[in-house]
């Protein structure tokens, strides 16, 4: 089973924290949706036959595209590859984006997942973040997607400079109310050449504080605990059958095709991305070019980005896993160097399986760096 990632990078206007690759001008959508499809049809080899069990869009902001756009796209990725017959389909929107016509449209279409970006139910933080949308319309629109669609989730962020604990905790308990069975959590993070970065380095914003994020964190964690979700990921709760299985396939080191500019793919052994810039993707496209980079992974370079994922997973680290697939001198040095977090009841051991405590989540991706294997052995 593979997964198909369809990259939009459209968006009305630039959040300032946004690091991911996009453009403010539509003046090429046409022209580029169709190179979107003409990729999808040079590329349906590229996964050996492989069903396709999900279809995910991101972007950019996916929503942005009318539901004629969106189908058009779903059916290139019918023509093309083998599809179960249930997929999980989603659609990332922004509640600007999601009027009630748009709403019930998409409910008549083959999309049934929504990720959509909240971030925030507080002025103040969309307006420091320069969300496109506005608390009420938030509101508005999860009141009327969850009468049309049964799986929906939400995207927040804490760590948002001013955001007491107690106004995280209100965010938490809107976002409940609408009864989604799966929200997605991150920490504001400042990413190099964003305007965030600059407008903190002016002064003009304050630094993020992570001592904060990691309250606000383990407030998440315990709060949606209670509400019977699941933490199955580092950033992802979701009710019993309501994971994202696109999301999930990558932490389980599924293959998938990324489709559009900037957008990634992997295979298992191999993994490729297309170039950043919509004015070469399309005269690339438009020459029957691939305007794409690859790379193949060493033993080490799989043994790190296995780590790296099973960390932050419930899934975990299997030690089987790594001596079948990489060797026992691999098993050896994961074990030496996970002894001091396990000392400090960061990780620990069941059943062969490497986990993090929970006062180890927070810190998985840099516990996970220490576990890397630095160089061929």
């Amino acid at each position: 089973m593979s997964g198909i990632y369809i990259h939009i990078p459209f968006c009305k206007q630039a959040c300032y924290y946004c690091n991911f690759y996009f453009s403010i001008s539509l003046k090429k959508k046409e022209e580029l949706l169709d190179c979107l499809i003409k990729e999808i049809e040079i590329r349906k080899d590229e996964l050996n036959n492989s069903t396709i069990e999900t279809i995910y869009f991101g972007g950019g902001t996916p929503s942005i595209l009318s539901t004629k756009e969106i189908n058009r796209l779903i059916y290139a990725v019918y023509s093309n590859f083998k599809v179960v017959e249930n997929p999980e389909i989603t659609l990332e929107a922004n509640p600007d984006d999601l009027s009630e016509e748009k709403i019930i449209e998409l409910s008549k279409s083959p999309i049934n997942r929504l990720s959509i970006g909240v971030q925030s139910f507080f002025e103040k933080d969309l307006k420091l973040m320069n969300r496109a949308h506005n608390s009420e319309e938030a509101k508005k629109c999860l009141q009327i997607a969850s009468q049309y669609f049964t799986n929906i989730s939400v995207d927040l962020i804490y760590g948002i400079p001013d955001c007491t604990n107690e106004q995280w905790l209100e965010n938490i308990h809107t976002a409940l109310s609408f009864g989604v069975p799966h929200i997605s959590s991150y920490a504001l993070t400042v990413e190099p050449d964003t305007a965030l970065e600059s407008f903190i380095k002016k002064g003009i914003i304050k630094n993020v504080d992570d001592d904060k994020a990691e309250e606000q964190f383990i407030i998440l964690v315990d709060e949606l605990h209670k509400a019977n979700f699941i933490h199955y990921e580092l950033s992802n709760f979701g009710k019993q059958g309501f994971f994202s299985k696109n999301n999930s396939a990558y932490w389980l080191g599924k293959s998938y095709l990324g489709i559009g500019p900037a957008a990634h793919s992997f295979n298992g052994k191999q993994r490729s991305w297309n170039v950043q810039n919509n004015a070469i993707y399309i005269k690339k496209i438009n020459q029957n070019e691939l305007p794409i980079q690859r790379e193949t992974l060493s033993v080490t370079d799989r043994y790190n980005e296995y780590v790296m994922t099973g960390l932050r997973t419930i899934w975990g680290v299997s030690l089987d896993k790594i001596e079948k697939e990489f060797g026992e001198n691999y098993v050896k040095y994961l074990q030496m160097q996970s002894k001091k977090y396990i000392e400090q009841e960061l990780l620990y051991i069941d059943n062969k399986i490497l986990k993090t405590t929970k006062k180890g989540k927070f810190l998985s991706d840099g516990m996970a760096s220490d576990l890397f294997m630095l160089n061929l052995i």
